[in-house]
């Protein structure tokens, strides 16, 4: 009896063990809620380990903030190495390709190690940002797990062929495009001081050094050989027919640099300002753009405005007439799928608002059922917040039309590019004095409509503008 039991024992101590080492290389996705200002976006950001030795801890990786996020900006920690953590408090701020988002957690525990410090550009989503472990655990032992570092990129790591080899100090504290000026004028960070914060080698430092006389690292034999390449020029004789000698490629030296004494102040570029590029790029060479224009007197709106008690700008009316416009006209309403149009049922209008990151539009929604004064509170309260970089996701994600308006600024007119997948975008000037044949002054506004034509061809842009342009002649079409 006593043999059963101790070879019972033996089996289930054999069984508990077998248990230990599977639940080792068990891992659970938890979630972090990330909020700009009222929004909860549940992202599975979190994952805890349980490791073979050490203290178990929780990673954190960088979330996914919007559909077309593909890497962040760590803006600052809110929360220190060895600070408690408790649900909903806020662990860092990240800037997106869209807006400033505070990402904070629903776990309870310890932050034991940031991994990507405060400042940190284009961070991959999914890559580790910090650890946490549980309270009561000395976060100190918390251990960095080997397989979520990220590795270098190849074309950072890979030299240039056929130019020298720039071994560069990973000591010194740089950006990858420093990384990248100094390879590709060969020169060694140590030499150069550096003048950014914590000592960080700015760009700026880069190019002064070499503007002040600095000179790049050569070969043995490097300069000779660059002489030999280049032939000398021979001069046309009698003897020698003058030819016309076949196109030289491009030359691949670097760039001029600026000369000495001159001064430059290096422009950070934001992750938004560099999504508005790429997409602007893209809408340019694969959407094809048309254009309409027509003139809009303006003499009516003006006096209607003025008598109204209600503050109210001639933007708003604007938007209105647009979305009225566009509920007449219902094929305009329309965005591209990638295969063909789509239309769409509620008409919401898009606005450009300038920011210091950029350029964000966030959308006035049911613009053509709302009273010119609610289109005013809303839009105020939106370029507020944009300003602020406070939107939520769904304020400025999506629209079917967009308007920008560059009056204020005294342009008179121009035109824009179209944001897909967005078929239409109306750019509008401001209002001007013109001289009519009969010797009266009128006050005139240009509107240029930009469409995809795709979708909207020359007569449907043509019929769309002559309704906006009744509307909008004839104020009291807005007030109903």
């Amino acid at each position: 009896m006593a043999a059963s039991l101790a070879r019972l024992a033996g089996l289930r101590g054999l069984h508990s063990a077998t248990c230990l080492l599977r639940n080792t290389g068990m891992t659970t996705a938890k979630s972090t809620r990330t909020k700009g200002v009222g929004i909860n976006v549940f992202k599975r950001t979190i994952r805890t380990s349980i490791p073979l030795q050490g203290v178990p801890t929780t990673q954190i990786l960088m979330p996914a903030l919007s559909p077309t996020m593909e890497e962040g900006t760590i803006i600052q920690w809110m929360k220190n190495e060895g600070d408690p953590i408790s649900p909903g408090d806020v662990l860092c701020e990240i800037e997106t390709d869209k807006a400033t988002i505070a990402m904070d957690s629903d776990e309870e525990g310890i932050l034991a190690k940031i991994i990507v410090p405060a400042g940190s550009k284009n961070v991959k989503i999914n890559q580790l940002i910090a650890v946490m472990v549980e309270e009561g655990v000395d976060y100190t032992q918390a251990e960095v797990p080997p397989e979520t570092e990220i590795p270098r990129k190849a074309e950072d790591a890979a030299p240039v062929e056929g130019t020298p080899t720039v071994h560069v100090d990973t000591e010194v504290l740089m950006s990858p495009a420093v990384r990248l000026l100094l390879e590709k004028y060969h020169l060694n960070p140590r030499l150069i001081q550096a003048t950014g914060p914590k000592g960080r080698l700015l760009k700026g430092d880069v190019l002064r050094y070499v503007a002040q006389g600095g000179q790049p690292f050569k070969k043995p034999g490097e300069e000779a050989t660059a002489v030999q390449k280049s032939p000398p020029k021979l001069a046309p004789t009698p003897e020698t027919p003058l030819t016309v000698s076949k196109p030289q490629p491009v030359s691949s030296e670097p760039p001029p640099l600026p000369k000495a004494g001159q001064q430059f102040t290096d422009l950070p570029n934001t992750n938004m300002r560099r999504t508005i590029a790429k997409r602007l790029t893209e809408s340019k060479a694969s959407v094809p753009h048309t254009y309409a224009s027509t003139d809009c007197v303006m003499d009516d709106l003006l006096k209607l405005r003025n008598s109204l008690e209600i503050k109210v700008s001639v933007n708003d009316f604007i938007i209105k007439a647009a979305g009225l416009a566009l509920r007449q006209v219902a094929e305009m309403n329309a965005v591209w799928n990638g295969e063909e149009a789509k239309l769409v049922k509620d008409v919401d209008i898009s606005v450009a608002v300038a920011t210091d990151a950029g350029l964000i539009t966030p959308i006035v929604k049911t613009a053509d059922a709302l009273k010119i004064a609610e289109i005013s509170t809303v839009l105020k309260d939106l370029a507020n917040r944009a300003r602020e970089g406070k939107l939520q996701l769904h304020e400025f994600q999506g629209g079917s039309f967009t308007i920008s308006n560059l009056g204020m600024f005294g342009i008179t007119e121009f035109s824009a590019v179209i944001n897909p997948p967005q078929a239409c975008i109306m750019a509008v000037g401001g209002t001007r004095p013109v001289l009519t044949a009969d010797d009266k002054v009128q006050s005139v506004m240009t509107v240029t409509l930009s469409c995809d034509r795709r979708i909207i061809d020359d007569e449907l842009a043509a019929r769309w503008l002559e309704t906006f342009k009744l509307n909008i002649e004839n104020p009291s079409r807005l007030l109903l």
